[in-house]
């Protein structure tokens, strides 16, 4: 496992060995001050042959496609697990999948193994493109602490990097897709908010787990915290 040091922050796709394609077709793009946050959008993630597929994960992959070509800015938020995480139900004796257990920082939903560095599930999907102005932020990769957002660790205080990044680009919106919708998505989406960015959530480049109660909670969440869910990017503000 690399260091914990050599991970965090945010790094130029093609410094992370990641294959790179500019054929997009949109000519203009959303300038820098908007930025889109695409999470999690990860083998693991998508049926059919996800360890943690989202129901309808592979329906919105051509459609975050077509959101990252849409902007100049694109940050790819990367699940990069080690084997034995504490998130997994497989690291607790006992333990199922969506059981939830008490660490250290707090409740913890217990997932099935998944987005284990060097791993095909940890990559990104073969459709998603990967420009070479994208930015890619790991997440996940401290043993004992999971992270749902792209922004802080689960433990609420450890950052990312991302918030240092976006405010060095002086970005001022965020539209916030991917998987899945009442997890990642939500708390990145929430923190976005409480950081003092405009956001937006493009409810059909998203999917959800659907766990008892998730999605429910998710939109109350978001709606109390004035995250502005948007249909499609056909109704994004200009």
């Amino acid at each position: 496992m690399p260091a914990l040091g050599a991970v965090r922050g945010v790094h130029e796709a093609s410094t992370l060995g990641l294959v790179t394609s500019d054929a997009g077709r949109t000519r203009e793009r959303r300038k820098g001050t908007d930025c889109v946050i695409v999470v999690d959008v990860q083998n693991d993630f998508v049926p059919p042959n996800g360890a943690l597929a989202v129901p309808g994960g592979d329906e919105i992959v051509e459609s975050c496609a077509r959101c990252v070509d849409a902007f100049e800015r694109v940050i790819l938020s990367q699940d990069y697990h080690p084997s034995g995480h504490a998130s997994f139900a497989s690291a607790h004796e006992g333990a199922k999948p969506y059981d939830v257990t008490e660490l250290s920082y707090g409740q913890q939903t217990l997932w099935p193994d998944h987005c284990v560095m060097g791993t095909e599930g940890c990559e990104f999907h073969k459709s998603l493109p990967i420009p070479s102005r994208s930015m890619v932020v790991r997440k996940g990769f401290d043993r004992e602490v999971d992270s749902y957002s792209a922004f802080f660790e689960n433990d609420r205080k450890t950052e990312t990097g991302l918030r240092a990044y976006l405010e060095s680009e002086g970005v001022e919106r965020v539209f916030v897709i991917g998987l899945a919708y009442d997890f990642c998505v939500k708390y990145t989406a929430l923190d976005a908010k409480r950081l003092g960015y405009e956001v937006y959530v493009v409810r059909d480049c998203c999917r959800g787990v659907g766990l008892p109660g998730s999605m429910e909670s998710a939109e109350e969440e978001l709606a109390e915290a004035d995250v502005r869910l948007i249909e499609s990017m056909r109704d994004a503000p200009p």
